[in-house]
């Protein structure tokens, strides 16, 4: 009898995020699941590592069939500790997410999602990072658990290139409503930004970055026109 695929799991939203839940529990359907997730919302840190900090790590229960830590460290942290010490070894994919909203564009750059995937493929890993298009914190990620079974078990049967990971967005729909899958290219596009200044309750002032994001790039064939 095959042993099942090992597949280790990951995500920037934090190991309480209800994205990350749903693909453990989606992930069960297909191999046997190893979750190593920030104990903290890392949105944002792209691929950083932590070089300066130690990193503590949580035995966390996410249900049966799932083994699953806290790591006080970024996603790629995340996945370096979980082949390198926490497995001790290459699992047979890497996923990420699923992430609450899409990851597009110039946004690809500083995503926690795509950066703990990035760190498996840089690793060797067949690698994917999935996202649902939707901010909605209250979001039904049942259809985005589907999507990530069908693409865990495309990727596990027929393998990735050398150096090359997946970024998957998810549209917030139901299946029967989906299409299929289309390829698409990057956008380029840019945040508008500047820090607004504030006082805190005695007065010194603090600095809170803003912005909105402009689409450059208008093609029919980018991240940012599939959506």
């Amino acid at each position: 009898m095959m042993s099942k695929p090992t597949i280790l799991i990951t995500n920037d939203d934090g190991i309480e995020a209800d994205g990350l839940l749903v693909l453990a529990h989606a992930m069960k359907e297909v191999g046997q699941v190893f979750v190593v997730a920030p104990r903290t919302e890392q949105s944002a840190v792209s691929y950083m590592v932590t070089i300066r900090d130690p990193l503590r790590f949580f035995n966390w229960d996410l249900g049966e069939g799932i083994t699953a830590c806290a790591l006080t460290g970024t996603p790629a942290d995340c996945i370096k500790f979980g082949v390198g010490t926490w497995l001790g070894r290459k699992p047979d994919l890497v996923v990420s997410g699923i992430n609450q909203g899409p990851n597009t564009a110039v946004n690809l750059l500083h995503s926690g999602t795509v950066g703990g995937a990035i760190e498996g493929c840089v690793e060797g890993i067949p690698s994917v990072a999935f996202s649902l298009d939707s901010f909605d914190k209250h979001a039904d990620y049942t259809t985005a658990g589907k999507v990530a079974q069908k693409v865990a078990h495309q990727v596990l049967n027929l393998g990735l290139p050398d150096g090359i990971m997946l970024n998957v967005n998810i549209p917030y729909m139901p299946e029967k409503d989906l299409k299929g899958f289309r390829i698409a290219r990057q956008a380029r596009s840019r945040w508008d930004e500047a820090f607004t200044e504030r006082k805190d309750p005695i007065g010194r002032p603090y600095y809170w970055l803003a912005g909105y994001h402009i689409n450059l790039d208008q093609g029919p064939d980018t991240d940012l026109a599939t959506r």
